[in-house]
């Protein structure tokens, strides 16, 4: 008898793609909804940009035509990027006394000069759009944690989690925040000069404790590093991390390499990023209406 393969036997499932894009559109379209049919004037958002990141440029420019279209006005403070701390914090201390704006958000990373806590330990913690500032309300949470937070409860994740992080400030934050929703949490902090692609040991030492987690979290801008040994069977995988490469956006999953191996990932672009620009206007809504 000849042999012969069955396909659906030997057939692998592949990991259930988040589709960022579709969860951002749905949370705008009910902001917008809200802030159309309230009868006062429109929230008002500040951006501070500090440099000439690319990637911060990015950023800004779509939140500002992303505000837009929700109802929500935004107004632009770009610095160079060798502004010092106290020309800063000036501009802080005038949005934070301004009545006319309803809340702050500062474009992270900073110049590596300047102090990131000390600056965002400024800004009025009830008009600080992104979370971080120690002392923010209840109805604010980091737009990047609450996409988290959003990709965790989806998938009902328990166990472990473990998260690829620079900022302290981020990753301390997030840590509280999956605590607090019974997960163990490992952080596994990487510097500016460290690269797992590059140094084997550094990679070894990082996936022994990844290789555990359930959920997976990475926030490092080091392109397609996080790759099949990295992470257990079933795990699900959110790419925080954005880097490019000969002009094309990359995360720090390396995909093809985990896909028939992870539940799910969120993909970069289309997954993390739209997520947290829709849970930054919902902040500003908040913020907005606690404050009229």
């Amino acid at each position: 008898m000849p042999a012969f393969s069955d396909s659906r036997l030997i057939m692998k499932k592949t990991a259930e793609i988040i589709d960022g894009k579709a969860i951002a559109e749905t949370v705008k379209d009910g902001i917008a909804l809200e802030i159309f049919n309230h009868p006062s004037r429109r929230p008002s958002l500040a951006i501070i940009l500090v440099g000439e990141r690319p990637d911060s440029e990015l950023y800004v420019s779509l939140k500002e035509r992303e505000a837009k279209k929700v109802g929500i006005d935004t107004h632009l403070y770009r610095l160079e990027n060798d502004v010092n701390e106290n020309e800063l914090l000036e501009v802080i201390s005038f949005l934070n006394n301004d009545e006319a704006i309803d809340a702050i958000l500062l474009q992270l990373p900073l110049p590596e000069t300047m102090d990131a806590d000390k600056i965002i330990g400024a800004i009025n913690p009830l008009k600080d759009a992104d979370g971080f500032h120690l002392l923010h309300p209840e109805y604010v949470i980091s737009p990047v944690i609450a996409a988290v937070d959003f990709v965790v409860k989806k998938y009902q994740v328990k166990g472990r989690a473990c998260v690829f992080y620079r900022s302290e400030v981020f990753g301390q934050s997030l840590k509280k925040h999956l605590q607090s929703l019974g997960l163990v949490v490992d952080l596994l902090s990487v510097s500016e000069a460290e690269n797992p692609r590059r140094d084997s040991d550094l990679k070894q030492r990082l996936s022994a404790v990844s290789i555990k987690a359930d959920v997976i979290v990475t926030a490092l801008g080091i392109s397609n590093f996080l790759d099949k040994d990295y992470c257990q069977e079933g795990a699900v995988l959110i790419d925080v991390g954005i880097s490019k490469e000969d002009g094309v956006v990359l995360g720090d999953v390396d995909a093809n390499s985990v896909i028939d191996k992870v539940a799910a990932i969120t993909p970069v672009p289309g997954g993390v990023g739209p997520m947290t620009i829709a849970f930054l206007f919902r902040n500003v809504w908040a913020i907005y209406r606690h404050r009229n």
